[in-house]
């Protein structure tokens, strides 16, 4: 396999493919947590380049990165996503498949705002409508016309990612997590019938948003490896789970959306209105949602606090998910028992 780097090779297909010229590849940036998103310059501007890391020779790995640009182009035009340029799934060119999309400008949003931004409840408001704005723009959109049938199972999809963590975590363990046990079958005894699909992201969060610079403006939703079809609450309930936390509480990541972690924000229910109001869907069922979004974060990422504990892996993230992870199914225990959001 070629080792990254190979800049000539990119700039000339890139330049024979689409016709740009003196592109020249740049550095790599910050966001995304598991492919790797470079800047391209070129003369008529820049672009934006998504692969997998280098030192992973993944199918699937190389699949979330096609997956991504696929849905990405069906969505364009119609959401707010970036437009697509190219595709390549030679590994010749760079050692891995690899998208390229116009470079929006922004700024991803965790726990502070730009320079330009008022510290204001209006200003946190206004981000939190944005979202749900921009999340029901995707929701709205009859999915069969712009994707195959074979994209997504939504029918069995819940169920389907229970029971795989579910199995995967009790092969897998380091230490004792009876909620997770708990949670998993009180999410397959109460899950609700699907009655409707969309397309969903599966990771959305204002960390995944391109806000503007100068004002609380949704540019762009980005990171969609992960998007499948389903219901749309999956979405709707991981980003309010994230929303207005009490920020004296233990938190699971409380950096994601911590922005919102202040009692003047606005409240999750009038969000959820919002979204209801843009897709035309109830979301009679948030309560649930929200569960089955922080358990099944919960079950995903402590795969990465067994690979610490085994030695394997020692970073900052793997180290702080030994609090991370039971407190994200705390909360989530705590919304089940109250049954609302």
């Amino acid at each position: 396999m070629q080792p990254l780097g190979g800049a000539q090779a990119f700039a000339a297909w890139l330049e024979q493919t689409t016709g740009l010229e003196d592109v020249r590849l740049g550095a790599a940036l910050s966001g995304g947590n598991s492919n790797v998103t470079r800047l391209v310059e070129t003369r008529q501007g820049r672009l934006i380049l998504r692969h997998p890391p280098v030192n992973v020779i993944s199918d699937k790995a190389a699949a979330g990165i096609e997956r991504e640009y696929t849905v990405i182009k069906a969505l364009e035009g119609r959401a707010p996503v970036p437009r697509t340029v190219a595709w390549c799934s030679d590994r010749s060119v760079l050692g891995q498949p690899f998208a390229v999309t116009e470079w929006i400008e922004g700024v991803a949003l965790g726990t502070e705002l730009p320079a330009a931004y008022s510290l204001s409840p209006e200003t946190i408001d206004a981000l939190g409508l944005e979202m749900m704005r921009g999340l029901a723009t995707v929701h709205a959109i009859a999915w069969r016309e712009v994707l195959p049938e074979s994209f997504g199972r939504p029918d069995t999809f819940v169920e389907r990612q229970i029971e795989r963590w579910m199995a995967v975590r009790e092969q897998s363990q380091v230490r004792s997590l009876p909620l997770l046990a708990e949670l998993g079958k009180w999410l397959l005894a109460n899950r609700p019938v699907v009655s409707r699909a969309s397309i969903i992201h599966c990771d959305f969060h204002l960390d995944n948003c391109l806000m503007a610079l100068e004002r609380p403006h949704l540019n762009a939703i980005l990171d969609w490896e992960m998007a499948t079809i389903g219901d749309p609450l999956i979405d709707l309930g991981l980003c309010l789970f994230f929303w207005r936390r009490d920020p004296g509480a233990p938190l699971g990541f409380p950096m994601v959306q911590g922005l919102s972690n202040r009692p003047d924000a606005i409240a999750r229910p009038r969000l959820a209105a919002e979204w209801s109001k843009a897709t035309g869907f109830d979301h009679d069922h948030l309560a649930y949602y929200m569960v089955f979004a922080a358990w099944r974060l919960a079950a995903i990422v402590e795969g990465a606090f067994v690979l610490h504990r085994e030695g394997k892996e020692d970073t900052p993230y793997a180290r702080g998910l030994e609090h991370d992870v039971p407190n994200l199914l705390q909360e989530a225990a705590i919304i089940a028992e109250r049954g609302s959001i």
